[in-house]
């Protein structure tokens, strides 16, 4: 059918970016040069709003005539999609621009962290309207650049509510509280969005009883509010006060009965977050759902089960919550079995229920068939899913699949690189990981915490210390990445299989006691066997070795390490003691290794 022709779509609630459009849409003598365009525009319009996106990129290719609308209302589409690449092909196609699609052009360079370009465009406008200014605002504040933000939001020349709401939201979740409350209080007119934004904060900040106060001074609460205010109460671990808010509530949705049932349950109270779900008058499969992942997340496997098993009505969410309550439980057969179900439902499996049921798995071969599966469903390129085929295949030994896994991939992420960089660490193949990390930086990705991780590891493989030493300072200078104790316990494993103890040492007496968990001090013993030590080594690793048990973070290797130890030195009562101590509390014997 020729979409030209088809009838007006009817209309749904619009975004207030379609307002936007809308109002500028109503205008034809100044936009438009064919009448039938404004129809069109309006039909292309009530696509958008309706999700039809495929079915309205049909209708504009086919358009004969479009205006700034058209595009408007498509670059729009595009931003809303995540897709910015196409929104600003589409943009430079424009015979000429307007404040309106400028102003939709801002918003989504902001929401994508693309301030720059953002404010270029902006600064580039010939004029402004409320949105451009508030789109701009809004993207600083999103990036953490406050005093930008505010500078932006002095110099406008006119403010809505919205613009207050985002300037007040900012400082907020910036940890800018005090600000915050100030710039709330100095609100020429407040909604119920500036309120409730406040409530938020205020129990996300653990200030809970300020919240209340906040939330009692509103002038007017809808139920979001009230929904937010039990959350809140839920989050601080005040059931009791959660209840009391619940059961005075005149009107509820289904929100509200499902926060309470999660919130309960997730505070310890399974049997009452039980009896409100019973309550509740009209279930829908959110709250089934809810109510079964927090069985899932208890261990209360059973109880999740009979709650799956009396569903009427199944989504791919709740296949999903039980496949995974299963997965992260250690009941890796059921997990397999409620997948072969569920590929004889109509609820066929996502790319999250094949990566629940991979985390279960250890054998390469069952992790082969689920791979052989999500490429026979076409999720092949799914980003995530392969991540988990990268780490399982290394877990179960097959680093030849992990490495095609990850080559296959188009869209890396940083969790691509980085499960690939482990992977080589794990297997010791400490110069593929140095390698692929150096493939990575020149992509552009910019590692993490856990990447470093997995470098280190690999410079401890291959002997590289003055390396390794450089991209553990670059963690701070280049990256702004505090290093924690497993990068520590590298570096200290580091130089300890250099022999450079005293270096190794003085590492970990940098450190705050605080911070020296098991794995730091295993590493440091580990420097000390390596080392061939004195009698004063001898000592600090049996004072190590000490530490480690009374924690309980001993494994077989240490106590093997700690009895030699106390033998070489003749105190064959305290080796004796080390060696009863480990029969004790049946530390297992781990052959070829000494860390246990």
């Amino acid at each position: 059918m020729n979409l030209i022709r088809s009838h007006l779509l009817p209309s749904s609630k619009p975004s207030h970016i379609q307002i936007l459009i809308n109002f500028f849409s109503s205008k034809p003598r100044n936009l438009h040069s064919n009448p039938n365009t404004l129809t069109l525009n309006q039909n292309l319009s009530a696509l958008v709003r309706q999700g039809n996106f495929g079915e309205a990129r049909n209708l504009f290719d086919e358009m004969p005539e479009r205006n700034l609308i058209t595009y408007s209302t498509m670059i729009n589409l595009y931003i809303k999609n995540g897709d910015l690449l196409k929104a600003e092909s589409l943009y430079t196609q424009l015979p000429k621009s307007n404040v309106v699609v400028d102003s939709v052009m801002i918003d989504g360079l902001s929401k994508a962290g693309r301030i720059d370009d953002a404010q270029r465009l902006f600064d580039s406008m010939s004029s402004r309207n409320v949105f451009s200014w508030t789109s701009l605002l809004s993207g600083y504040c999103r990036i953490g650049e406050i005093s930008k933000a505010r500078e932006i939001f002095d110099r406008m020349p006119d403010k809505n509510v919205y613009s207050w709401n985002t300037m007040v939201l900012g400082y907020a979740r910036n940890g800018q509280l005090g600000e915050a409350l100030e710039m709330f209080d100095r609100m020429p007119e407040r909604n119920v969005v500036s309120w409730t934004a406040m409530v938020r904060v205020l129990a996300e900040s653990g200030r809970i009883d300020e919240a209340r106060e906040m939330f009692d001074r509103m002038p007017h609460r809808n139920l979001y509010s009230w929904n937010v205010m039990i959350s809140g109460y839920l989050g601080a671990e005040k059931p009791k006060e959660a209840v009391e808010l619940f059961e005075s509530m005149t009107e509820r949705n289904v929100v509200s009965w499902t926060t309470m049932v999660t919130g309960l349950a997730r505070n310890g109270s399974i049997e009452r977050a039980r009896d409100i779900f019973d309550r509740m008058p009209r279930k829908d499969v959110a709250s089934w759902n809810a109510m079964i992942t927090v069985y899932g997340e208890k261990g209360l496997m059973v109880d999740a089960r009979e709650l799956f098993d009396s569903m009427k009505e199944r989504n791919v969410v709740t296949w999903n919550a039980m496949i995974d309550s299963y997965a992260k439980n250690g009941f890796q057969n059921e997990a397999v079995e409620l997948l072969i179900l569920m590929l004889r439902s109509p609820a066929k499996p996502n790319e999250t229920t094949l990566t629940s049921v991979l985390v279960a798995l250890e054998n390469a071969l069952e992790i082969m068939v689920i791979h052989g599966l999500a490429k026979s469903l076409g999720f092949d390129s799914d980003t995530s899913l392969t991540n988990a085929l990268v780490t399982m295949y290394s877990r179960s030994g097959d680093l030849s699949s992990a490495r095609l896994a990850f080559e296959d991939l188009e869209a890396k992420d940083i969790v691509s690189w980085t499960s690939m960089i482990l992977a080589y660490s794990y297997h010791g193949q400490g110069h593929h990981a140095l390698q692929t990390f150096a493939r990575m930086l020149r992509r552009g990705a910019v590692p993490d915490s856990t990447t470093f991780i997995g470098v280190l590891s690999a410079c401890s493989h291959c002997g590289l210390v003055e390396k390794g030493q450089r991209f553990f300072e670059s963690m701070d200078r280049a990256y702004k990445l505090k290093p924690r104790a497993e990068h520590y316990s590298c570096l200290v494993d580091l130089l300890g299989k250099a022999g450079r103890f005293d270096e190794a040492n003085a590492v970990v007496s940098r450190m705050a006691p605080e911070d020296r968990d098991g794995g730091v001090l295993v590493a440091l013993l580990g420097a000390c066997r390596a080392h061939q030590p004195a009698h004063n080594e001898i000592s600090l690793a049996s004072e190590i070795g000490e530490e480690l048990m009374r924690r309980e973070e001993a494994g077989s290797g240490v106590y093997a390490l700690l009895a030699n130890m106390y033998a070489s030195r003749g105190e064959w009562g305290e080796a004796a003691r080390v060696r009863r101590r480990m029969r004790e509390r049946r530390v297992e014997k781990v052959a070829g290794r000494w860390r246990g």
